[in-house]
């Protein structure tokens, strides 16, 4: 399983909202960004991800799971353009920020960290369980 962050503007969809849509999930639409549509097609059912919130908060605040894979961006006409569907899976015991994050030298090669503007990115195992543990998750 590989593991993944999705960002978003929580004034859009917030972790609240991506609760709401249940168990069937929601299409993880809107990203029109070549290296974040790459990695939603490189995706498996049942990956997880964290739910990022950003700009506001600048925190992650809960575990996603991809539920459906790369398939067309219902919000637009252009086929250049794929998402994933999300279904949320539990918080975060505690929400771990951007600052904790960069003040931690195991996650310093982190692309949350280099590359903060990249709205679907890719996390290693390793992050992983260091962001969990900072989160409070046990045996996520």
């Amino acid at each position: 399983m590989a593991h993944w962050l999705f960002k978003s503007e929580p004034e859009k969809w917030s972790w609240d909202m991506q609760k709401a849509a249940g168990a069937k999930g929601q299409q993880w639409d809107g990203v029109r960004n070549y290296q974040a549509r790459n990695n939603m097609r490189a995706m498996q059912i049942g990956d997880r991800g964290f739910f990022y919130h950003s700009n506001e908060g600048r925190e992650v605040v809960g575990i996603v799971e991809v539920c459906a894979l790369a398939h067309q961006d219902t919000t637009t006409d252009d086929p250049r353009w794929e998402c994933v569907d999300l279904r949320a899976v539990k918080d975060m015991a505690k929400p771990v920020t951007l600052d904790e994050i960069k003040a931690n030298v195991k996650l310093a090669k982190m692309v949350l960290v280099n590359n903060s503007r990249l709205s679907v990115q890719p996390v290693s195992d390793d992050e992983w369980a260091e962001v969990c543990r900072m989160g409070g998750m046990k045996g996520e």
